[in-house]
């Protein structure tokens, strides 16, 4: 539920704060006073686009704030049209505002009542009163989704194979793949520029070695000195406790050194300065070093390369068998996408029949006595959503004949049919709260009375913000907000408060009659608010 909606900074509004309860909220007040950007800050704050135009003229950034008990969402949108994001105070980027209002909040406007007559609405709004799933089989089949990726990617895979025919690639890829595969290439080549450099310098390392094993291993070496001072440490240490430490410690050097001079040795003794070998040597880190030129940096990349070049090889040389096989795969799944592109289709229909009745008595409650709402099931070719198109069906007169509901509903009839559909998905809609932005233009009188009444009723569900300037709907309210805007400074500044008892009844006189308070609007009113009761 939202609590509380602050508004800092933004458009005609300096600083405004609406705290909002549960059931329905209604919000008045004159043209151009900010009811409308209130929802443009909900928009907002739900990760909705923003510019620089939307700070209000002077300030450094509009800030939006959004409580909703359990989450307070915040957003700021700089003069320099830079925005930012927070959720309880950790930052976040704007499309995690987003998917938090995608679960939470459903907002409808003027314009958004026009998304009922989108095909793609249309089809969301049934499948989810029927809770049909496109990715949910029955009998152990597989859902429409899985089949549908099955058939699209094989039918992409054919499209390719058909289009490719590689004629020209063959004989570079077999030329490629027998030069690798030649070349016997294991994981000691690349050691090879090592061991090169090391039997190019054979001689001189084995001088060099000799020397230092010589130099490790003589009478006046290290090792040497130190075990003649073995005895000399045992003797100190009868008075002086540290020698026997130094005993131990020149133990150990002695034995590091005779292991660095068998090192020493036993890697010379590997070594072996014949032609021969260095010849070999060089040509196969020639050899390496062009295959690394061409196919990769390392021997692991060449292989690897190896291994991409015969696949495509071998697709290329079975090319006709593999197409055979993918149409005959296509055949196949293309059955199964059909069939279960029938299940869901009946699966729509029968929630279609359960939708319609149900709108169409919602639509009575609306004021429609004799309209009818319907829903056309009109068989397609597959498409990733099922092989049907869902047509919303609309007879505002009795004796007229079913008409897509875009071609035969006026503004009026669009948003009472929106309201009519909301209250009827309200028990499977996720959203906890709905936003109604004049949801009730463009029509007045009785018909005003069975807005508010059915937005009352849909508010038992969820909480319903509404903006509305019918006090026929606002008389139904749980909660009454009013938008005033006031001149100071020379600024037009915009408050928002809840008004009850006395408060009230002038605001729906005001509504009601403008600025000619009479006897009888104000009579009017509480008869208004008396009868919403």
């Amino acid at each position: 539920m939202l609590k509380r909606l602050t508004v800092r900074n933004l458009a005609v509004v300096e600083n405004a704060e609406a705290t909002f309860a549960s059931g329905l909220n209604v919000l008045t007040g004159e043209t151009g006073a900010g009811k409308s950007v209130l929802m443009d800050a909900l928009g907002l704050v739900l990760g909705g686009r923003a510019d620089a135009s939307v700070v209000r003229g002077g300030a450094k950034e509009a800030e939006v704030e959004a409580d909703f008990g359990d989450a307070v969402l915040r957003r700021t949108i700089t003069a320099q049209g830079r925005s930012r994001a927070w959720i309880n105070d950790e930052s976040v980027a704007v499309s995690e505002l987003r998917d938090f209002g995608r679960t939470r909040v459903d907002m409808h406007g003027p314009t958004a009542s026009q998304r009922l007559v989108e095909e793609t609405f249309q089809r969301e709004a049934l499948d989810g009163f029927g809770d049909v799933s496109l990715s949910a089989g029955s009998g152990g089949k597989r859902g429409y989704a899985a089949v549908w990726s099955e058939w699209t990617g094989l039918r992409s895979e054919l499209d390719a194979l058909v289009s490719d025919t590689g004629e020209d690639e063959l004989d570079m890829l077999r030329y490629q793949v027998s030069e690798i595969e030649d070349a016997g290439l294991t994981e000691d080549d690349e050691t090879l520029a090592e061991r090169h450099a090391a039997a190019a310098h054979a001689e001189e390392l084995v001088e060099d070695a000799n020397a230092v094993t010589e130099a490790l291993g003589g009478d006046q070496s290290a090792a040497a000195i130190l075990i003649q001072l073995q005895p000399r440490f045992r003797t100190m240490a009868r008075h002086l406790p540290a020698a026997a430490e130094w005993a131990v410690e020149a133990e150990e050097l002695t034995g590091r050194v005779q292991d660095l001079s068998r090192a020493v040795a036993d890697a010379v003794s590997a070594l072996d300065a014949g032609s021969e070998d260095l010849e070999a040597l060089d040509k196969r880190l020639t050899l390496v070093n062009r295959l690394k030129r061409k196919y990769g940096a390392t021997v692991a990349e060449i292989l690897g390369s190896l291994e991409k070049r015969k696949s495509r090889l071998d697709a290329l040389e079975h090319r006709e068998e593999r197409i055979a096989e993918l149409r005959e795969r296509i055949a196949v799944a293309e059955r199964e996408l059909r069939a279960a592109g029938a299940e869901l289709t009946s699966r729509r229909r029968s929630a279609a029949a359960r939708l319609a009745k149900a709108v169409t008595a919602s639509l009575r409650d609306l004021g429609f006595l004799q309209a009818k709402f319907g829903i056309s099931l009109e068989p397609s070719e597959p498409t990733a959503h099922g092989c049907d198109r869902v047509v919303f069906m609309f007879a505002p007169n009795p004796g007229e004949p079913d008409r897509p509901l875009a071609a035969v509903a006026s503004s009026g009839e669009i948003a009472r049919v929106m309201l009519a559909l909301k209250g009827v998905l309200a028990a499977h809609d996720s959203a906890e709260v709905l936003v109604f932005d004049e949801i009730d233009a463009n029509i007045g009188g009785e018909a005003g009375r069975a807005v508010g009444e059915k937005l009352r009723a849909v508010a038992q569900r969820r909480q319903v913000i509404a903006i509305t300037h019918l006090p026929q709907s606002a008389v139904y309210g749980d909660r009454h907000l009013v938008v005033s805007k006031a001149v100071s400074g020379g600024r037009t500044r915009t408050k928002i408060s809840a008004v009850e008892g006395e408060e009230r009844v002038k605001e729906v006189a005001r509504m009601l009659g403008g600025d000619k308070m009479t006897s009888v609007v104000r009579k009017h009113a509480e008869e208004l608010l008396y009868l919403s009761r």
